[in-house]
């Protein structure tokens, strides 16, 4: 099977330009009787200079181009709107070829851009204080309509001279229910000839698919890693996260650990603080207990964002420095996530959420 059929198992339509990976495209060239310094030439264009059609690939000889466009298409992102934040934030609502709606977030940080991709069109993990999950999952998002996210944002950001710097995999959907599209789009985005953001500037949050973060801990990868956890007992995570019900508490615990001792590197808990449901101090003393053998883990405390379709409320501040404390106490490292772009609808899904109604 040559790397194009690779590419378009289970999907009848041509491959897109950005689906390839480095060592594919090296594969693709040779395949189709070209040099090896032709798959150089063809990232140089997609990733340095960013171009949008093969016409603009002048260094290639037409034959090439023709081949290319023959074989390939570029992914067609559609901005359907943009919402820019009094803090920075940049929230696009962005229109696929097949006119479903994903959501794309960058967000300005004091040591650069960070941007916030998402990997599915809805999402079915059905977390009960999500925007992303209404509506389901429609499908999965293929590694090239995840690249084009951050090819097109960075296109944005050319105007300014600025650059994408970090990246957070935690915009709609399970990343690791799209594992395969989603390494390959690591492996873009990391590789020198690339975008060549740093490994250690890009995180990829889960809900906890166990069997995926076993397989992600030997990817030798140096990517960051976040758990979103929400409870600190299997009781009340499977009624906020029913995929807690597939992988329970205790197993994905057990996965964390073999990820730290595979690895040596930290985890994130993702803790969406939600009055008086999870945010008491039996829950935080809960937790400090549950995570005091992971020495390297980390819990980032989210104030649960509002979303109209949910009924849930806001931890009051005192009430998460309370939190935050009786963590420390227990020696586990907290902080509180800064909140970003509030006035825009910035949480995940919730422009899709709007414009799924309009429609």
């Amino acid at each position: 099977m040559n790397v194009t059929e690779k590419v378009k198992v289970n999907v009848n339509v041509k491959p897109f330009v950005y689906d390839l990976n480095w060592d594919e495209w090296q594969s693709w060239v040779k395949e189709n009787g070209e040099s090896s310094f032709r798959a150089g030439q063809i990232f140089d264009w997609l990733y340095i200079k960013r171009v949008f059609s093969f016409d603009e690939m002048t260094n290639l000889p037409k034959a090439l181009r023709d081949k290319l466009k023959d074989q390939f298409e570029f992914v067609t992102l559609t901005e359907i709107a943009k919402y820019q934040s009094q803090d920075g934030t940049v929230k696009f609502l962005f229109e696929l070829e097949d006119k479903n709606a994903i959501e794309t977030v960058v967000m300005k940080h004091n040591y650069g851009n960070s941007i916030c991709v998402t990997t599915q069109v809805g999402c079915r993990v059905g977390c009960t204080f999500c925007a992303s999950t209404l509506g389901g999952l429609k499908r999965d998002l293929r590694p090239g309509e995840i690249v084009a996210q951050v090819v097109k944002a960075q296109k944005l950001l050319d105007d300014t001279d600025e650059r994408i710097s970090s990246i957070v995999i935690m915009g709609i959907g399970e990343p690791f229910e799209n594992y395969e599209a989603t390494m390959n789009f690591l492996r873009v985005m990391i590789h020198p000839k690339g975008l060549n953001i740093g490994q250690r500037h890009i995180t990829v949050s889960t809900s906890g698919i166990v069997p995926n973060i076993y397989k992600f801990a030997d990817e030798n990868l140096q990517v960051n890693l976040a758990i979103s956890i929400h409870a600190p007992n299997d009781k009340l995570r499977s009624k906020l996260m029913p995929v807690n019900r597939r992988f329970p508490f205790v197993d994905l615990i057990e996965a964390c650990k073999y990820y730290i001792a595979k690895t040596g590197r930290r985890i994130t808990f993702e803790y969406a603080l939600m009055g008086e449901v999870n945010d008491q101090p039996e829950h935080a003393e809960e937790l400090a207990q549950v995570l005091k053998d992971m020495p390297l883990s980390h819990v980032n405390l989210i104030p649960v964002n509002f979303v109209a379709e949910r009924d849930f409320k806001r931890t009051p501040r005192d009430d998460i420095f309370t939190f935050q404390r009786i963590l420390e106490k227990g020696k586990i490292n907290a902080t509180i996530r800064r909140e970003q772009g509030s006035d825009i609808a910035a949480a995940c899904g919730q422009l899709r959420a709007k414009h799924m109604e309009s429609k």
